[in-house]
């Protein structure tokens, strides 16, 4: 496998924080190299400055690339205090309109469907909506699919897991898949944190968890400020539990608990 220049992976680095703000540190270059190596190989290219300029000139390869570093570690009921806030926003909820949430993180669809199976249990079908969201296209892909390894049923509460997920036979011997009536209520699309987006709607509660933790302050008061846009006052945000907004000094979120903020103005 042909190695990266200190000058090429530089390029890199600099093209991925401004498409969508994550630094990228000396430590992954080589898995880098080896993701993009392969990308190379497959346009038949013999140089990373030559993949560098394809990723310049063709979209859908600059966005292949940007697949290839945003990684997505999740799992379903990620975080079980932040459920139970949910639980009992739900419970309490008395608004004329539909609860809508939004996992703006969404990667393959385990937090989105969560949420779901949260919403469902408490409201009617016609009062909630969950959307979910990123950057990585193919994360998306399969998150629509609903279909997942066994394993990952296990954090699932068990009233929960029966209700809504259905044990996979032959082919699929050792996978679930989401009940269809619950994904009505679920609508997955990318987007990229970095850029406003009105067009996505207001939301009641908007997780955005383990994501944070890839930008320096700067990009994540960005980061944050764009999601007001789709919050109103007394929507919450979620963030990991393993996060905090410490110096971004935005003045119209008070914290509520350790990783939940409310918009208060």
């Amino acid at each position: 496998m042909q190695n990266i220049t200190a000058h090429e992976y530089e390029k890199f680095v600099a093209l991925i924080y401004d498409e969508i703000g994550i630094t990228l540190s000396e430590q992954k270059q080589s898995l880098l190299e080896s993701r993009f190596y392969k990308r190379m190989t497959h346009h038949g290219l013999h140089s990373y400055d030559a993949y560098y300029d394809l990723c310049l000139s063709d979209y859908s390869e600059k966005m292949e690339m940007l697949n290839l570093i945003t990684t997505n570690e999740t799992y379903f009921f990620r975080e079980r205090d932040h459920f139970k806030f949910l639980k009992e926003y739900l419970v309490n909820y008395d608004g004329a309109t539909k609860v809508k949430i939004w996992s703006a993180a969404a990667s393959v669809g385990a937090e989105a469907y969560s949420i779901a199976m949260v919403c469902d249990s408490i409201l009617p079908a016609n009062k909630w909506e969950v959307l979910g969201t990123d950057i990585n296209s193919h994360v998306i892909k399969k998150a629509r699919m609903r279909l997942y390894q066994l394993p990952w049923s296990e954090k699932i509460p068990k009233e929960l897991r029966q209700k809504y997920c259905l044990k996979g036979k032959g082919k699929y011997e050792g996978m679930f898949l989401i009940n269809r009536e619950l994904a009505k209520n679920v609508r997955f699309q990318t987007n990229n944190l970095l850029e406003p987006n009105p067009d996505l709607g207001v939301f009641n509660i908007v997780f955005l968890r383990n994501v944070l933790i890839y930008f320096n302050d700067a990009t994540r008061k960005r980061v944050i400020e764009n999601l007001l846009v789709n919050m109103r006052v007394g929507s919450y945000l979620i963030i990991s539990q393993t996060e905090n907004l410490n110096g971004l000094d935005i003045s119209n979120l008070e914290q509520v608990d350790a990783s939940i903020y409310k918009v208060v103005g």
